[in-house]
């Protein structure tokens, strides 16, 4: 390891390899200013029942990346933004079902942003617990 730093030292100068490391800084912000399109996990909870979602998000680079790096918190959505109904499926009563649309526009209303373009699956919910009533 010694040879390889003491050879690096006599043909590459330290003051090309930090100016090379600024362009290169320099280059990757530049880049952050165009418009993307990217996938996004959104964690969410709705009225206290927490599930993930995956959307396609557009929008500059910069946001993306604040997004993709400091976006750990959940998302509280009320179920009296959204439409839903009960799940038909055998077996699977008290859960509901979101409508995609509305979730979608739940979202991007959070988001200002970033454009939210389309949403994945949405997983079946039980139904939240202050909606509940009792027979």
């Amino acid at each position: 390891m010694e040879n390889f730093v003491r050879w690096l030292r006599q043909y590459v100068s330290p003051v090309f390899l930090a100016l090379l490391v600024a362009s290169f800084i320099l280059w990757y912000i530049a880049k952050l200013s165009y418009t993307y399109t990217a996938e996004q996990t959104i964690r969410l909870n709705v009225d206290g029942e927490e599930f993930k979602v995956t959307c396609v998000v557009e929008g500059v680079g910069t946001n993306l990346f604040g997004y993709k790096a400091y976006m750990n918190k959940t998302l509280r959505i009320p179920l009296s933004e959204l439409k839903y109904e009960p799940s038909r499926e055998e077996g699977r009563e008290g859960l509901i079902v979101i409508d995609p649309r509305s979730l979608q526009n739940a979202i991007s209303v959070r988001f200002s942003d970033i454009k939210v373009i389309s949403i994945g699956a949405v997983p079946e919910i039980g139904m939240p617990h202050e909606k509940k009533t009792e027979p």
